[in-house]
């Protein structure tokens, strides 16, 4: 497991350990939430067992798990004696803020059935004073928008490609078919040179050499295309940043046929290139 990561997400209630998971999802970890303490060493042996197909993991145990959760230090025992890797992440933020936050969801605190929210917060920070002390990393989410909390997490656990984390979807559609009803972005080249004109290219499609050639022979296709480039490569960061996990662009000309295919597909080439993860569909390409 040398080049395993186990990531074990805790700390206060309200203090965004959810999204934090979500986070590492969105990254490819194996996610599990709420696990018993108890249960930590055996998923570790599975994790080894698994010969490399769960290498990276990040699981969430809080005082949710009740009395389980008293356990946890000896959980965390069990896996330095199995010489187990292990980092621990702990989220934090301000009493106000805590209190604010349940307000505003209307959940309970896990700790405060006998007692208020401002008991229980306090209760629990005295119960976590010794796994925060432990802790590798402590993020304190006060200020912190959940779209801020997954880029702040991205950085610190994937610095080298979390830019690259975001799905790309590009759809190549026929306007006389109708609008893609999921697309994000939606660009129109009905404006370049039409094959669909060209006898010798009519009965083909935008994935065909011949049809490409075409299209590239025009100073105004090569010119769009480095704006549609470089447009994209700008947005692409910033919906990482603002944490959306996909991104839907659709490129639209008359039949769906041609001019959309042949330009979807040179983008897909040019964002793979880039190390982003693409996917692409010829929505209208065996139509009529």
């Amino acid at each position: 497991m040398r080049k395993s990561r186990f990531v074990l997400i805790t700390g206060f209630s309200g203090a965004g350990k959810s999204e934090a998971l979500h986070s590492f999802e969105d990254l490819g970890f194996f996610s599990m939430d709420n696990l018993p303490p108890a249960l930590i060493p055996k998923f570790a042996e599975l994790c080894v067992q698994s010969e490399g197909k769960i290498s990276r993991v990040a699981l969430v145990c809080d005082i949710r798990g009740g009395e389980l959760f008293s356990g946890l230090f000896e959980a965390l025992g069990r896996l330095e004696e199995m010489g187990f890797n292990y980092e621990i992440l702990f989220l934090e933020a301000t009493e106000e803020v805590l209190i604010r936050r349940f307000k505003e969801t209307r959940r309970r605190h896990p700790l405060a059935e006998k007692g208020t929210i401002v008991e229980a917060i306090r209760e629990e920070r005295a119960l976590l004073e010794d796994i925060r002390g432990k802790a590798d990393m402590i993020v304190d989410t006060s200020d912190l928008a959940p779209a801020e909390l997954k880029e702040k997490i991205n950085r610190l656990y994937a610095p080298e490609s979390w830019e690259k984390t975001i799905l790309v979807t590009l759809i190549s559609f026929g306007y006389k078919y109708g609008l893609p009803l999921d697309a994000d972005l939606v660009f129109d080249v009905r404006f370049l040179p039409n094959p669909y004109y060209v006898d010798s290219l009519r009965s083909l499609d935008g994935n065909d050499s011949r049809v490409q050639k075409y299209l590239w022979k025009w100073v105004i296709t090569h010119r769009f295309f480095q704006k549609l480039e470089d447009l994209v490569t700008f947005l692409l960061p910033c919906y990482v940043k603002e944490g959306k996990p996909q991104l839907a662009i659709a490129i639209g000309c008359t039949g769906g046929k041609h001019r959309s295919v042949a330009l979807a597909n040179e983008l897909a080439r040019t964002l793979d290139e880039k190390k982003y993860k693409v996917r692409i569909e010829h929505r209208d390409l065996k139509k009529a």
